[in-house]
């Protein structure tokens, strides 16, 4: 080695110097060893008595020169005055560089964190650049320092971004050392009311999340579709009560029928017909009510309307004959009401006393009303409205001629068949300040009502066996039911009554005249549209008679103000409460 460095020297040595030294003698002073290098520089510093800072400031080219200097002054002095032999300058180029130290690319480590730190002596190419593996002193074990993840240029490992690694520092005292836990990748949280800026899942989240389902289910419950459904099957009658009382009341009813029949009186040609809630089908609760009608023909009556209301009306016999009993009850030509009603219900009253084996009896005169009422205990109470009517055969009144709009709904031929029917008078006094007119006559239409309620659908076989199904008789029901248990609470609403609903559900239907706007899954909707029109109808004080349109049953003279706004301030607390009413079974 030591000779190999000689012959170098000395073929350099006989090399003219150049200002300028060659990339090859540039590649030499390189490629030597530090040590040697430093040797060369220490040897001509002493030679030339320079100690001072020079040396080291010299520019590069200088330094060359210098070296140069040296080894030929070194090679002149190694081999006296003797020749050296010609020596092939040999091909510096040719020499393979060694090879640099190859630092990969730091690449974090899939390893315990403990094993970060200490790295295996046998590999020292495999160490990065200790300045990159400084971690500070206050960083946790198990958490890469954030400066690290900027170092690898390839795909970042799967590790969560640092920021969404910030955890107090009570969690972090709980994990161990040797098994540095493993995070999730987050995952952004969406609240029910749906898509939000994603954010992380925590505990505090989730509270909220459960707090909003407990909100939505508590809404879900305010839902009145399941109360309704309960109420209605409540109020479903039962087949065996419904056979007990209809037997009571038939034997009571065939009974006077028969004795009126037989008896010389001015009721001698009355017969039956069924009307009312029981024979309309929505019937609530019990079958302790019960309508019947006992009507009786009196051809050729001439009709004088009362008042321009529409509804109530003077009859006037025509060409009377010798020996009408009728003729007992005209008060100026005029058939008086209330007197004909007095009588029949002297005669009733008599014929009770006279029924054998049930409990009947005659219950005392309401003002006002056109029935004569019968209370049946065996053992419930049942209550039979027993109502006088007299039926004309003639064209309907004037003021009916635009009502009955069910064109668009059951049909003009419905319509003009339903006309066609005779109507009806019965006993009803028309209002008179704080008194009754009892000469008047209220226009009754008790049996197209039941035909409609039984025939209620715009396709024929709604609600029949082999029918789609609606909910429409279903909401009549509930309304009633509703007015009924207020009435029980509040006298102030005494005014009103059943009739007043049926109303307003015709119109109710006549507005929506397709089956499919009344189908039961929409029952708590439909309810909901029926109160809201019942509301406004109370609101306005407008509730127009289906089959008289002018006459208005919520008019000042019939219900006051007061009523009607203490009823609409009722319905609409239950509404908004969820029908606690309904819970008072």
């Amino acid at each position: 080695m030591e000779g190999q460095r000689g012959r170098q020297t000395a073929s350099l040595a006989q090399k003219p110097a150049t200002t300028e030294p060659n990339r090859t003698e540039a590649a030499l002073s390189h490629t030597g060893s530090c040590g040697f290098q430093r040797g060369l520089h220490s040897r001509c510093a002493e030679r030339d008595g320079d100690h001072t800072e020079k040396t080291r400031t010299r520019t590069r080219p200088e330094r060359a020169f210098v070296c140069t200097k040296v080894l030929q002054h070194l090679a002149t002095g190694a081999a006296g005055e003797a020749e050296l032999p010609d020596v092939q300058e040999p091909q510096l180029t040719a020499i393979p560089d060694p090879e640099p130290l190859a630092f990969p690319e730091p690449q974090l480590p899939a390893i315990p964190n403990s094993e970060l730190h200490t790295v295996p002596d046998s590999q020292p190419t495999a160490i990065p650049d200790p300045e990159l593996l400084t971690f500070p002193e206050h960083q946790p074990p198990g958490i890469p320092d954030p400066e690290l993840l900027s170092v690898s240029e390839p795909q970042p490992p799967a590790i969560p971004y640092p920021e969404l690694l910030t955890f107090p520092e009570a969690h972090l005292a709980a994990i161990p050392d040797t098994e540095p836990p493993v995070f999730p990748k987050p995952q952004p949280f969406l609240s029910p009311s749906g898509p939000q800026t994603p954010r992380l899942l925590t505990s505090q989240t989730v509270l909220a999340a459960r707090r909003a389902h407990r909100g939505s289910r508590k809404k879900q419950n305010k839902n009145p579709y399941k109360k309704l459904k309960k109420v209605l099957e409540i109020l479903r009658l039962k087949r065996e009560e419904i056979s007990v009382a209809a037997e009571e009341v038939n034997g009571v009813v065939k009974h006077l029928l028969s004795r009126l029949r037989n008896r010389e009186s001015e009721f001698k040609g009355v017969q039956q017909l069924n009307t009312g809630s029981y024979y309309e089908h929505v019937k609530i609760s019990a079958p302790n009510e019960f309508d019947v009608m006992f009507k009786l023909e009196v051809p050729r009556i001439q009709l004088q309307e009362y008042r321009d209301t529409g509804a109530f009306y003077l009859v006037k016999l025509g060409r009377i004959p010798r020996g009408n009993p009728l003729a007992h009850f005209l008060v100026d030509e005029i058939l008086s009401a209330s007197k004909m009603l007095s009588k029949f219900r002297e005669i009733i009253k008599e014929e009770v006393k006279e029924i054998k084996g049930i409990d009947v009896s005659v219950e005392k005169e309401k003002p006002g009303s056109p029935a004569v009422t019968l209370l049946i205990r065996n053992p419930e109470e049942i209550s039979v409205d027993i109502i006088l009517a007299l039926e004309s055969k003639g064209s309907w009144p004037v003021s009916t001629k635009e009502g009955l709009p069910i064109k668009n709904w059951l049909g003009t031929k419905v319509r003009t068949n339903l006309r066609r029917e005779p109507f009806y008078l019965v006993p009803k006094n028309a209002k008179v300040g704080n008194g009754f007119q009892g000469k008047t006559w209220r226009l009754s239409f008790s049996h197209t009502e039941k035909y409609i309620l039984n025939n209620h659908g715009i396709e024929k076989t709604c609600c029949e066996s082999a029918g789609v199904k609606c909910c429409r008789k279903d909401c009549l029901k509930l309304m009633k039911y509703l007015l009924e248990q207020l009435k029980k609470e509040y006298e102030e609403l005494d005014a009103f009554c059943s009739y007043h609903v049926k109303t307003a559900i015709f119109h109710m239907w006549t507005e929506k005249p397709q089956d499919s706007q009344w189908d039961p899954k929409h029952l708590s909707t439909c309810f909901d549209d029926f109160l809201t029109f019942f509301a406004e109808c109370l609101r306005t004080e407008t509730l127009m008679h289906y089959f008289i349109p002018k006459f208005n049953l919520f008019s000042q003279e019939l219900i006051d103000q007061n009523s009607k706004e203490f009823l609409s301030t009722r319905i609409e607390y239950e509404r908004n409460n969820g029908f606690p009413i309904f819970d008072k079974f």
